[in-house]
């Protein structure tokens, strides 16, 4: 049997962010967060679910490091909750904070696993959501304070830092769409929050350099390769529309210093200005980052509809696979997607931040969980993200989506994302699926059989 192999120095990981795993949510000091706020207002997420307790990381994070180290883990994701270090988001440091994040990483370190750490994955501190949020340009400066803050308390032992996870979903989701915290429908506060997140973002790589740590810098954008329907010219249009909105709108000012024109345009036309920018922000934002994270679970299928603002809709293909999100299992789409980013964006480092799929797991009679949908979703992922290396991509290093079973979102409980299963009803009790033993053998051999 022949070996699918990787680079020698690729590294293998798996990825978590802290409002999903930690719980504690109104311990040791730390602030409220706009999640915290979401979820306990009735009717936002499904079950009425919340993260107060969820995995319980907060109170675990041993057993969860001595798991990782099974598991054979060369890198481990995680991301440090903004409240917990600064409960009003500025201002008063709570020391317990940086000492549960300084915990956390010295294991890491003694179990021979290298920290990622993501500054923000979306746990906005509520205080200053009170005074405008993400809208408020003035966030972009305290959330810089904040990345200091944590570089000066960390930056000696993590090596690898991430500004923003999925400002996309942050801006749109949150603002746009109304489906995430904190829950607003507007399209003009959504492209300020795009922007203000983007600008904090190059503000903070500054700060990084001026640090001095010996490191690397970059951002986590989540990205899909968008696909026509047809090859008709309306539908070729709808997928360039629907690539600015999903993927250029976030890539382009980071790397080209600019927003796509075309989307732009139409914005224009529908508002007079759509967000403010000051003169400079480009140039900020589009400071050299030493790596891109990018996120892919699915493909964009796309077909003209001049009834949609944006001129396209997406629709689904018949006659695949689907996860339990309701996803489209492409594989072949993170090639296309790798390649793409390769020809016009960047020669940089890439790394898969993350990729996974939910799937109703369940313990079996034997007491393990065995989730083959899930192994074979990442078989053919792996072998994706190998078809891209051969092709001369820069791909360093895949995360797992996710470490454990957790609190996934708008869905609360509903949707299992884990290689780790999490009996909530027993415990908390922890559980290697099948998933977790297909990535140790992927480690152990740094490849996995064609």
């Amino acid at each position: 049997m022949t070996m699918i192999k990787f680079p020698e120095k690729f590294e293998w990981g798996a990825a978590t962010a802290s409002y999903q795993i930690e719980g504690a949510y109104n311990e040791d000091g730390k602030g409220e967060s706009i999640w915290d706020r979401f979820t306990h207002q009735k009717g936002n997420i499904a079950n009425n679910d919340n993260g107060d307790v969820a995995c319980d990381h907060y109170h675990r994070y041993q057993q969860d490091v001595k798991l990782m180290q099974e598991i054979g883990l060369d890198t481990y994701r995680f991301s440090i909750a903004w409240p917990r270090i600064l409960p009003a988001g500025k201002g008063k440091i709570n020391q317990k904070g940086i000492d549960f994040y300084k915990n956390l990483v010295n294991k890491l370190l003694e179990a021979g696993i290298k920290p990622a750490a993501t500054l923000y994955h979306w746990d906005l501190p509520q205080k200053l959501q009170d005074n405008g949020g993400w809208e408020n340009r003035d966030t972009a400066k305290y959330f810089n304070e904040y990345a200091q803050i944590m570089y000066r308390e960390l930056g000696d032992l993590v090596p690898r830092w991430i500004t923003h996870n999925e400002p996309m979903v942050v801006s749109m989701v949150g603002n746009l769409w109304g489906e995430h915290a904190p829950g607003f429908t507007d399209p003009q506060k959504a492209l300020q929050v795009a922007h203000n997140l983007l600008l904090s973002h190059g503000m903070a790589v500054k700060s990084f350099r001026e640090s001095g740590i010996d490191g690397q810098v970059g951002i986590t954008l989540n990205l899909n390769h968008v696909y026509p329907k047809t090859n008709s010219t309306e539908d070729q249009l709808a997928k360039d529309y629907c690539d600015a909105f999903n993927n250029r709108w976030f890539l382009d000012p980071v790397f080209k210093a600019k927003y796509p024109e075309k989307l732009m345009s139409l914005y224009q036309n529908e508002y007079d200005n759509p967000f403010e920018m000051e003169k400079g922000d480009l140039e900020i934002i589009s400071r050299d980052i030493d790596f891109l994270g990018i996120n892919y679970y699915s493909r964009a299928v796309v077909e003209y509809d001049e009834s949609e603002k944006l001129n396209f809709k997406t629709v689904k293909p018949d006659g695949v696979e689907y996860t339990e999100m309701d996803w489209e299992v492409y594989p072949e789409g993170l090639t296309d997607l790798l390649l793409r980013l390769n020809k016009e964006y960047t020669k940089a480092p890439i790394f898969i931040t993350e990729n996974g799929a939910a799937y109703d797991d369940q313990i079996a009679e034997d007491g393990q969980v065995h989730d083959k949908k899930r192994v074979e979703y990442l078989e053919e992922h792996f072998k994706a993200a190998k078809q891209a290396i051969e092709a001369g991509v820069n791909l360093a290093g895949y995360y797992i989506w996710s470490l454990m079973d957790n609190f996934e979102w708008a869905y609360g409980y509903d949707k299992r994302f884990g290689i780790i299963f999490i009996d909530y009803e027993n415990e908390q009790t922890r559980i290697l699926k099948d998933s977790a033993k297909l990535l140790q053998e992927v480690i152990a051999k740094n490849g996995l059989d064609k």
